[in-house]
């Protein structure tokens, strides 16, 4: 009996979500799967997982900007509910799906939540909370390959549950990595190139116990999140 039990917590334990570190910047802060990392690109955070097999399926961006006169929940709101038009090399238009727009209460801070399909990747759904704390503004998108997107919706929601947002005032010569300070809400298609997604998603397949015991172990024991962010800019410049 005693080792059945043993058993079982064991089983349980390896199934569970494991997260093994926290990300920390000068603004935000929440919780990393296991084998996973961030790194600073410019002024957005790109967190990816180290697994080459996993890491173009899912990504994490986040951003943040001085504060201007679009930046507000009321206007987040309002782009996030439309749809977005950009032109994909080679000259095709891609029209994004919203799927919903809400307001959600993260650890005592609103958010603004929202999710489209299509509107930064081809092919991938892009969940997207932003905010403004103080004279800052602040942007996170989660996305993934559709067809994995219920294998990662869990995961979304464990990162997003540990997220809180501050405004950590730096010390003298101390870069807080914002980005331009007249950019807003706006047009922020991110066309990533193969080292970031895999943008070939038909080829995308959902992992069943059939698959690669490694893999599975990655998704049903680890997680894995994932975020691309918008990159706030272009105020007055908006399209569609």
């Amino acid at each position: 009996m005693k080792r059945f039990i043993l058993s079982v917590v064991v089983v349980a334990f390896t199934l569970s979500p494991a997260w093994a570190k926290r990300f920390s910047n000068q603004y935000c802060e929440f919780e990393l799967p296991s084998g996973w990392q961030c790194a600073l690109e410019g002024s957005e955070y790109v967190c990816q997982s180290e697994n080459e097999a996993s890491k173009k399926e899912a990504i994490i961006i986040l951003a943040a900007k001085r504060r201007g006169e679009q930046d507000s929940m009321e206007e987040y709101t309002a782009y996030l509910k439309k749809s977005k038009t950009y032109t994909l090399p080679g000259g095709k238009v891609q029209v994004s799906d919203p799927k919903w727009t809400k307001n959600t209460d993260v650890n005592s801070h609103q958010w603004v939540d929202a999710l489209h399909l299509a509107s930064e990747v081809p092919g991938f759904y892009t969940r997207y909370l932003a905010t403004v704390k103080e004279d800052l503004g602040v942007a996170i998108t989660f996305s993934v390959a559709k067809d994995l997107y219920d294998q990662y919706q869990g995961i979304f929601d464990g990162v997003i549950a540990s997220m809180r947002v501050f405004r950590q005032k730096a010390d003298a010569g101390t870069n807080l990595n914002l980005g331009a300070n007249d950019s807003s809400l706006a047009e922020t298609t991110f066309i990533p190139d193969g080292d970031k997604v895999d943008i070939t998603t038909q080829k995308t397949q959902v992992r069943t116990k059939e698959g690669d015991d490694s893999d599975m172990l990655i998704f049903a024991g680890l997680g894995l999140a994932a975020l691309i962010l918008f990159i706030l800019k272009k105020k007055g410049g908006k399209k569609g």
